[in-house]
């Protein structure tokens, strides 16, 4: 596959996850929404068979849909990124630059399904927990120490499937998924993918969504909310997309995977 192929074949897949799974949330979130307060383990289904739509959709590019995934391949020595795309800068950035740019424009389509909604919802804080991560106690080592163990587990777990095959393919990596945020999602919110908060973060700064900032940090995925940030009142955060958050669900997913990758040297 060439560098097009491999872009484009990643950005579809991840659109597509972005789209169901972005777009759970705002069905359990926005009150007017028919799925409204649906819970958590909705929102867990939701994601995990997102990933498992978005998987079968770039089978072409072996499905990553995540840069810790992409890194985590990378560090574990392989020779290919998938069957006939080998381990390379320009291929590293094809699926990179695909994940971001299919994660942005799948956060846009779940804002363009759930449009009316968003106009009719007040409550700033869902409409940011639609888009992005947050966590439920902000305590920002924690909370990266949170992403990086959830992440480890995701990758390792994807990696060692293609050394026992099970003939579920995509449905096992739904279920893994699913497991993790039922079991480690409660902390963070669960992003274990830099392209699946930061695209609709950006997305969340973009659109014109009618935000303010909060008086509450959401917790993602809609488990609640935390305390207030410790800010001056005059503090603008650009309609509060949380950045001073961000660097947690982007870097920490990336240490996981990476870890993950190196482990699986030594283990598979």
């Amino acid at each position: 596959m060439n560098f097009g192929s491999v872009f484009v074949s990643e950005a579809l897949g991840t659109g597509i996850l972005l789209l169901l799974g972005v777009g759970v949330v705002a069905n359990v979130l926005l009150t007017k929404s028919k799925g409204y307060d649906g819970g958590w383990l909705l929102i867990n289904m939701g994601w995990g068979l997102g990933v498992m739509a978005g998987v079968y959709v770039a089978y072409k590019s072996g499905g990553h849909l995540n840069p810790a995934v992409t890194i985590g391949i990378l560090f574990s020595g392989a020779d290919e990124y998938a069957p006939g795309v080998d381990i390379s800068v320009v291929n590293t950035i094809a699926y990179l630059g695909g994940q971001m740019v299919g994660a942005f424009l799948g956060a846009n389509l779940a804002y363009l399904a759930y449009k009316r909604h968003f106009d009719a919802e007040t409550d700033a804080d869902k409409k940011l927990a639609v888009f992005a991560t947050g966590p439920a106690i902000r305590a920002l080592r924690w909370n990266f120490a949170t992403e990086v163990i959830g992440t480890f587990v995701l990758v390792l777990v994807i990696m060692a499937f293609g050394h026992t095959p099970t003939g579920l393919g995509p449905v096992a990596a739904a279920l893994l998924v699913v497991g993790i945020g039922a079991s480690l999602g409660g902390p963070t919110g669960y992003a274990i993918n830099p392209a699946r908060d930061l695209g609709p973060r950006i997305a969340h700064a973009l659109l014109p969504i009618g935000k303010s900032a909060p008086a509450r940090i959401p917790v993602a995925a809609g488990a609640g909310y935390a305390e207030p940030l410790p800010e001056h009142p005059t503090e603008s955060r650009r309609s509060n997309s949380d950045w001073s958050y961000a660097w947690v669900p982007v870097l920490g997913p990336l240490a996981g995977g990476a870890l993950a990758g190196l482990a699986a040297q030594f283990l598979f």
